[in-house]
C-alpha cells in the first residue's frame, strides 16, 4: 500500500503588497493640441500646440521657455481654462480646468499687472475676495497678510499709479494668492521689468515658493530666470509648440542669486540653451 499523500504544509507565502497609488498630479496634459482655424478663405489653421504630454506634481516650480510664438502662453491658458483645446485632455488637481476654476483651484498672475487705478493697494487684493462673497473685514485681514508676504506692508492706502512697476506686480500677485490657490500660473510677470528689479523679484517668489510649496506654472523667455526658479524646465520649440526636452534641475532646493556664477548653474543654463538651439535647427 502507498502511504497517504500528506498535504503540502508550508505557509502560503503572504500576498504582496500592492504598489502605492501614485499622488494625483497637479496638472496632467495628454497629447493636447490647440488649432486655431483661418480667418479667411485662403489662409491655413494655425497649429499653436501639437501634442502635449506633460505631468506636474504637487510643489513643482515648473517653468515653459521658448522662442516667441512657441505656444507656451497658449499651454498655460490652456491649463488656466482660458483657451480651449482641440484635441486631447488636461487635468488640474483631477478636474477639467472649467471644474478647477470654478473650485478656485488656481490663481494667475498676468504680464501686466491689470491693477483698477481708482483702488488702492489694498482695495486691489481684496476685490477678488469679496466678488467671492466673503465680508469686508475677513477680505481685509486675509489682503493684508498676503501684501506682507510680498514685502508691501505699509503700502496699503496706495495707489497703483504711486508704485513702480514691480511693485505693481508684487500686488498682482499677493492677489492671487489671496484666495489661497493650490497652483499659482504666471505668464511672464517679470518680463518688462529693469534686470535689478527682476533679480529682486525672482529671489521674493523663491522665497516665497520655499516657505509654501505652491505648486508654480511659469511662463518666461529668460534662461536664467528659469533656471534660477525651477525644479523643471521644459523646453518648447516654435510652432507648432511641442515639448522638446524636460530639464530636471540639479540645483537644490534653497538659492540665492549669488548662486547664479556657480558652476552648477551654468551647466544647467547651458543645457537649455542648447535644447533651444535644438529646436530651432541648431542656428
Amino acid at each position: 500500500m502507498h502511504a497517504p499523500e500528506r498535504p503540502d504544509l508550508r505557509p502560503a507565502d503572504p500576498p504582496s503588497a500592492p504598489a502605492p497609488a501614485a499622488p494625483q498630479a497637479a496638472v496632467e496634459v495628454r497629447r493636447a493640441s490647440v488649432v486655431y482655424p483661418s480667418a479667411q478663405a485662403n489662409d491655413q489653421p494655425v497649429h499653436a500646440l501639437s501634442d502635449i504630454d506633460l505631468r506636474i506634481a504637487p510643489g513643482e516650480f515648473v517653468s515653459l521657455i521658448g522662442p516667441s510664438g512657441c505656444g507656451k502662453t497658449t499651454l498655460l491658458r490652456v491649463i488656466a481654462d482660458l483657451e480651449p483645446i482641440s484635441s486631447g485632455t488636461v487635468l488640474v488637481n483631477g478636474l477639467t480646468p472649467h471644474a478647477a476654476r470654478l473650485a478656485r483651484a488656481y490663481g494667475y498672475v498676468f504680464q501686466a499687472p491689470a491693477l483698477f487705478p481708482w483702488r488702492t493697494v489694498l482695495g486691489n487684493v481684496m476685490l477678488p475676495l469679496q466678488i467671492q462673497g466673503r465680508d469686508r473685514a475677513a477680505a481685509e485681514a486675509t489682503a493684508r497678510e498676503q501684501l506682507g508676504r510680498v514685502g508691501l506692508t505699509g503700502f496699503e492706502t496706495k495707489y497703483p499709479w504711486q508704485l513702480s512697476g514691480g511693485m505693481q506686480q508684487r500686488v498682482s500677485i499677493a492677489r492671487a494668492l489671496g484666495f489661497e490657490p493650490k497652483i499659482l500660473m504666471m505668464d511672464e510677470p517679470f518680463g518688462a521689468l529693469d534686470e535689478i528689479t527682476r533679480d529682486g523679484l525672482n529671489d521674493q517668489l523663491q522665497q516665497l515658493w520655499q516657505r509654501e510649496r505652491r505648486t508654480v506654472v511659469f511662463v518666461t523667455h529668460s534662461i536664467a530666470e528659469a533656471v534660477y526658479l525651477s525644479t523643471r524646465i521644459v523646453v518648447m520649440s516654435p510652432r507648432p509648440g511641442r515639448i522638446l526636452k524636460i530639464i530636471d534641475s540639479t540645483l537644490p532646493d534653497a538659492r540665492t542669486l549669488d548662486m547664479r556664477d556657480t558652476p552648477a548653474f551654468m551647466a544647467l543654463a547651458h543645457e537649455v540653451r542648447e535644447g533651444l538651439a535644438d529646436g530651432h535647427g541648431g542656428h
